[in-house]
């Protein structure tokens, strides 16, 4: 494990944005021409944030984009405000004697998202985590599918579990262009996620907040840490993505689903010709943003998200002096079997730790 700065204070962005309006530099973007940058082959990097940078100190003011970031990009999440709100309560589901279970729904931006949540029994105040799942079909996605034995067994632990469906899942709102945008919007979902709870008048220590997330929604997880540094205190991932959106678009999309691989080759160019939109489409970029420490596990004989990718990552969050603490699990594959129980002892001694 190696050492960060210690964590900056929770903010979002409206501050900066504020600042930045008043001064005239920024200028409102939006996608509706579908054409790419013409300069986008030029290998010069992000337009927020160099993939050298160590990042902001903690507290100090996010580094304003020499020119207004594409409209599909991270730098383009930076600069929103966020303010999940109408955390509602709806039906009871499989409550327990260790829990109570019910289906909910918030605002993510103008967008219903539903979810999942379980109470502990008790009169709380309870530390809360916001789960990220993988990916599932939504054409077959069901109301907090995906983690289940997690959000129970956190439950179990004594933690507040919100177990987001995205957008485009279950009972949320449909998002017909979440492939074209490369599903940054989970990203959105899972910040606001976070805020809606904050805001929510039931059990929920605001202080003590952590994301867990799973496959693709370990990449949802890199997102929101880069996206919000100072959001929670605290991050866990398992069997992760790639923290390079390079990765897997080649890893899936492209060889897996060609039209909508062709649909996104259209509007935003290939890697190789459009680095600079590729680069702000992948949290690596951005790891000298990331404040919280984070936990990652990983498999060896993961066959659908390579472990060296996650080796990649840990590497560049070191670069950047961040806190990670990595385990590797000999002979475990993606979905974990017999050493799932360990990874989850492990995550929650860490929550514990750094959600004290």
């Amino acid at each position: 494990m190696s050492v960060a700065p210690a964590q900056g204070s929770r903010t979002t962005s409206a501050g900066w944005l504020a600042s930045v309006l008043c001064a005239g530099l920024l200028t409102a973007c939006s996608d509706t021409s579908g054409s790419k940058d013409s300069d986008d082959s030029a290998d010069d990097g992000p337009t927020s944030s160099s993939s050298t940078s160590t990042g902001p100190e903690p507290g100090a003011a996010p580094t304003i984009p020499a020119r207004p970031p594409h409209p599909v990009s991270l730098p383009a999440l930076m600069q929103k405000s966020y303010d999940g709100r109408a955390l509602t309560l709806g039906a009871e589901g499989a409550s327990t004697s260790a829990y109570t279970q019910h289906t909910v729904s918030y605002l993510s931006g103008t967008m219903k998202v539903s979810g999942l949540m379980n109470v502990p029994t008790g009169k709380g105040p309870f530390p809360a985590l916001v789960l990220a799942h993988g990916y599932i079909d939504p054409a077959y996605y069901d109301n907090g599918q995906g983690m289940r034995r997690e959000q129970d067994y956190l439950a179990r632990a004594g933690y507040v579990t919100l177990h987001v469906d995205y957008r485009g899942h279950a009972f949320s709102d449909p998002a017909p262009r979440a492939e074209e945008s490369l599903r940054l919007g989970y990203t959105e979902d899972v910040i606001n996620a976070v805020l809606a709870l904050r805001r929510w008048r039931g059990p929920v220590d605001d202080d003590r907040i952590g994301l867990v997330g799973r496959s693709m929604g370990g990449g949802v997880i890199y997102n929101a840490l880069t996206v919000q540094p100072g959001l929670v205190d605290a991050a866990v991932v398992f069997a992760p993505v790639s923290s390079d959106t390079v990765d897997n678009f080649e890893r899936w999309t492209r060889p897996e689903r060609g039209e909508v691989a062709t649909r996104i080759l259209a509007r935003y160019g290939e890697p190789r010709t459009h680095r600079r939109f590729w680069r702000n489409v992948s949290p690596r970029t951005f790891f000298g943003r990331v404040t919280e420490p984070l936990m990652i596990h990983h498999g060896t004989s993961d066959d659908s998200c390579p472990l060296p990718w996650s080796r990649r990552t840990v590497r560049a969050l070191q670069a950047h002096g961040k806190r990670v603490t990595f385990h590797v699990y000999p002979g475990e594959e993606h979905a974990f079997g017999p050493q799932w129980t360990l990874s989850m002892e492990r995550t929650v001694r860490f929550l514990r730790r750094t959600l004290s």
